[in-house]
């Protein structure tokens, strides 16, 4: 795939977008599969979106069918004040849906900018001259809470968390809480909106049925109705690089991403997430 021009919009800016952060600690929990997703899926809904690729291992790009050899500018080269961030946006093969892609290099990214001023809100403020062109962007972390991870969190007001119905991923899930609640003290106007997402779920598994139970039990509206089932076309779609509501829009798995982005556009609308 070749660098094309983002879907930049050239009539007057609209307001700031919303910025939805995608982040669990835990890996193998369907986060990159449920930012891609959803943000095609919301960009098919009829919305503006941009898709930040935060992960170095750039699975994100990759499943936009952008291979790493088309990827002359990353936002590592954004964060490390190489290229504007306008340069680094890369139009998706889905209308409406811009991506900035990820590389390996940023692994070393806590390194270099370990002596930078600032450095927790470099991509908050990176993100904001290009704000008002989107309705949504959304943030693809690593499966860590680094310096990027760290970022991402303080440059938005919604957070969403993967969670796979299993019993550890409860444990994380407390982890990530306590975590949000540490830089709510030390950013008050950030991650307002809590959302958790239940992630390859099987209603055949007992064990994955008590644990989505319990869930929703203990946290309440914050876990939405929709969840995201085991399926196999989910996991093949990235191979093929395309988001699997493109891939197969009549498989479970896209249908369930489809209602997930109606679900959550609804709550953005009542100001209820």
């Amino acid at each position: 795939m070749t660098s094309k021009q983002p879907h930049l919009n050239p009539e007057i800016a609209r307001a700031t977008a919303h910025i939805i952060t995608i982040a669990n600690q835990k890996g193998g929990v369907g986060k990159t599969t449920t930012a891609v997703n959803i943000a095609t899926a919301v960009a098919a809904l009829g919305k503006k979106v941009l898709l930040i690729d935060l992960d170095s291992q750039g699975n994100a790009s990759t499943s936009l069918g952008i291979s790493p050899a088309d990827r002359p500018i990353t936002i590592y080269d954004v964060i490390i004040d190489r290229h504007n961030i306008e340069r680094s946006i890369m139009q998706s093969s889905m209308p409406l849906l811009d991506i900035i892609p990820a590389s390996i290099d940023l692994v070393v990214v806590d390194i270099e900018l370990a002596d930078a001023p600032q450095k927790q809100i470099i991509l908050r403020n990176k993100i904001a001259p290009i704000a008002s062109n989107y309705d949504y962007i959304f943030l693809d972390c690593p499966p860590s809470i680094g310096l990027i991870t760290l970022n991402a969190l303080i440059a938005a007001e919604n957070l969403l968390i993967p969670m796979q119905c299993e019993f550890l991923a409860m444990e994380g899930i407390a982890y990530m809480l306590n975590t949000i609640k540490l830089i709510r003290n030390a950013h008050p106007n950030v991650l307002r909106n809590i959302g958790i997402v239940l992630t390859m779920f099987d209603k055949r598994n007992r064990l994955c049925v008590q644990v989505a139970d319990e869930v929703r039990a203990e946290l309440g509206d914050i876990v939405f109705e929709t969840y995201i089932p085991r399926n196999i076309k989910l996991s093949e779609a990235p191979s093929h690089g395309k988001p699997a509501i493109i891939y197969d829009m009549k498989c479970l798995g896209s249908i369930s991403y489809m209602m997930l982005a109606q679900e959550f556009l609804e709550k953005m609308s009542r100001g209820s997430w």
